[in-house]
């Protein structure tokens, strides 16, 4: 799981078309985050790697042959940002940062991302379908790539590929559309001048918000609420010992867009947040599909007296089926995320797979499947947390799976690891 944040300084940004309700700013003035607060909470998120990298966007040339002016990395005592009071009223301000854990490919990635069109990526999710990821390529690398050939025309909500410059493009919502896996992303789409974010449909990565305020005029993204090293007010208090409480809220699930234009009547930058309709019908049917409870009477729960015998043979039978789909599935759910060559090891000594393991049916399956997936030259960590020491329920199932483990799987090396110094 990676950690991803972007500030914006230096832009007008309008949000009348998201609905929101009224933000409230009361307490939110007193906060300040710096660069280096979020590089601290999103360092935690990323032990692979950390990265930062600033676009400046000259207001005197905003045009699609404007030059941009980027810097990979810098030094936080020289570029504050509190409010944004200290940017200069002649630049708009991006500043992307990427914490990774490479989990896919070969080779190192360090985020953020830019490509040859001067595109920036940076992306906390995982991607089993929907876009082709090569069994030696990294996901945010494959997702680049696509991202980089749709469309960059700003008539962002149509719906079939684009003739661009005589090639059909698709667009953005499109690519995003397809992904399956859970993700959170920020891309700066460099030719439209168009920045776009969002989290998946079902919100399996988190992305927070700071919607600007007329205390605090930044736009900020963020995967985690980090502590705020300074406070502009000492008398100020935190509330239930989380100084971010108020001000950040989680985004809502989809895919949002923000182009920046100059406003010809008082010569600054501007932009409107919109929000885009998924394009994918499958999800969109999913995301609208009503899930009903529904309460077996207990006549149901008891096979009648009256069935025969080859009745009861049917229904085995139809069960074994059932069971040896479900078996399928998951190990075809396996398979797409571990394989040999998508593992990526910083250090070659580690063990890169772990599961999360009580010694119960659930954990037992999982782990047996992953004996089966996994090449044999790999370890695999058992991980079990339990409390009451030896006499702990999990502890001992624990044991006890593992030695089922090991006689199903003899050429397997397992390891269970306990919260002790005691290991199996």
């Amino acid at each position: 799981m990676c950690g991803i944040a972007l500030l914006v300084s230096g832009i007008r940004i309008g949000l009348s078309s998201l609905n929101l309700d009224s933000i409230s700013s009361s307490s939110k003035s007193h906060l300040v985050f710096s660069v280096d607060d979020l590089k601290a909470a999103l360092q935690r998120r990323g032990p692979d790697s950390l990265g930062t990298m600033k676009l400046l966007l000259p207001l005197h040339s905003n045009s699609s042959n404007s030059t941009n002016y980027w810097v990979s990395s810098f030094n936080e005592e020289s570029h504050v940002l509190d409010n944004g009071s200290d940017m200069p009223e002649s630049f708009a301000e991006f500043v992307f940062l990427g914490a990774t854990l490479q989990l896919r490919g070969v080779s190192p990635v360090c985020q953020p991302l830019m490509d040859s069109s001067r595109n920036v990526l940076v992306y906390n999710g995982e991607i089993f379908g929907g876009i082709e990821v090569g069994i030696d390529k990294n996901d945010t690398e494959s997702l680049m790539q696509s991202l980089g050939n749709c469309c960059s025309c700003r008539s962002q909500e149509h719906r079939t590929t684009c003739d661009f410059n005589g090639q059909a493009k698709g667009s953005i919502v499109d690519v995003l559309s397809v992904i399956k896996g859970p993700w959170a992303i920020i891309y700066w789409q460099e030719s439209s001048k168009t920045l776009w974010f969002g989290r998946d449909a079902f919100g399996r990565r988190s992305l927070l918000v700071h919607w600007p305020t007329m205390e605090d005029p930044r736009f900020l993204l963020s995967s985690v609420s980090p502590t705020s090293s300074r406070l502009q007010d000492s008398s100020f208090e935190v509330e239930n010992g989380s100084s971010g409480i108020k001000f950040w809220e989680e985004l809502s699930c989809g895919i949002y867009s923000m182009s920046v234009d100059v406003k010809k009547s008082d010569g600054s930058f501007h932009s409107e947040i919109k929000k885009h309709e998924w394009t994918n019908a499958m999800l969109k049917e999913l995301i609208e599909w009503e899930r009903v409870s529904i309460e077996p009477k207990p006549a149901e729960l008891n096979f009648s007296h009256s069935r025969t015998s080859s009745a009861e043979l049917d229904i085995n039978s139809s069960s074994s089926v059932l069971a040896q789909n479900v078996l399928t599935a998951l190990r075809e759910s396996m398979l797409r995320r571990i394989s040999l060559y998508n593992i990526y090891q910083a250090l070659k000594e580690t063990v890169p797979v772990a599961v999360l393991f009580s010694g119960g049916l659930d954990s037992m399956i999982i782990a047996a499947l992953l004996d089966q997936c996994l090449d044999p030259n790999y370890e695999i960590d058992l991980l079990n947390v339990s409390f009451d020491g030896e006499s702990a329920p999990d502890r001992i199932s624990a044991k006890t799976g593992l030695k089922e483990l090991r006689r199903v799987a003899p050429l397997r090396r397992f390891s269970v690891k306990l919260p002790s110094k005691l290991q199996l």
